[in-house]
């Protein structure tokens, strides 16, 4: 029984590890992804290790910034935002190029090597800037075509600063008695694999990243869509305008 336990946990752990397409499940909509496990490893096997736990299950959309990108991976929200369990950093990968429709590791500024949960997709072609500030920023994935659809429904809704909101308007959000629950929010139900072939990636073509090696123009030496300063710097403006639900 013991054996047949073991060899059940195994095949699990196994079948997780190998995942390329995952779906995440929001409140406005699934996004499916393709995982680039060959070229970027150590990037899969972290965001995965954060799915194995069902981390980012309940977690929110913190922050939207039209025409740039959207960040998860972070946050739950309960009566206030409430960080997520982050694991030990992974090295960065900076192997494909930040285009539209795929998803790479938020970090800390100045911090190539910093990345844990949080990870962001990209709504254009941020290759210019996210290609060669702070070393790159590791792409590690794709969306499927029909998961821009969702996306495009999180960047259009109403934004509290750069949170993305449902059932508040745009003059609520400047008040500040605004009341905010987590019914407010955008919310991910689930991360789960449905698909553990580790070669699916293989028909993809992914735009490589070219601009590692040149210098930072001066004018994208600062924070960026992955940069922990800038995220709270976003939430530090925006939620004293925000009343805690009760």
């Amino acid at each position: 029984m013991k054996k047949l336990l073991l060899a059940s946990l195994l095949s699990a752990v196994s079948f997780a590890s190998s995942a390329t397409i995952v779906e995440v499940s929001t409140s406005q909509g699934v996004i499916k992804i393709n995982l680039f496990d060959q070229k970027t490893p150590k990037t899969v096997e972290n965001f995965m290790s954060y799915l194995d736990d069902a981390a980012y299950n309940q977690t929110v959309i913190h922050r939207s910034v039209k025409d740039f990108i959207i960040q998860g991976g972070g946050f739950t929200y309960s009566d206030d935002f409430d960080r997520i369990t982050t694991k030990p950093a992974v090295i960065n990968e900076p192997i494909y190029s930040n285009v539209k429709g795929t998803i790479a590791m938020a970090k800390l500024g100045g911090n190539p090597n910093s990345a844990t949960s949080q990870w962001f997709f990209n709504l254009k072609d941020n290759s210019a800037n996210l290609d060669v500030q702070n070393s790159g920023f590791t792409v590690f994935g794709q969306i499927t075509d029909d998961s821009q659809a969702t996306l495009d429904k999180i960047a259009a809704l109403v934004h509290c600063g750069e949170i993305p909101v449902v059932g508040i308007t745009t003059e609520q959000c400047l008040k500040s008695d605004v009341t905010i629950s987590n019914a407010n929010l955008v919310t991910i139900q689930s991360v789960l694999v449905i698909d553990d072939d580790p070669n699916s990636a293989q028909n993809l073509t992914p735009a490589k990243n070219t601009l590692i090696s040149q210098v930072v123009p001066p004018s994208q030496k600062e924070d960026s869509s992955g940069s922990m300063a800038w995220l709270l710097g976003a939430l530090l403006l925006v939620l004293p305008r925000l009343k805690r639900a009760k």
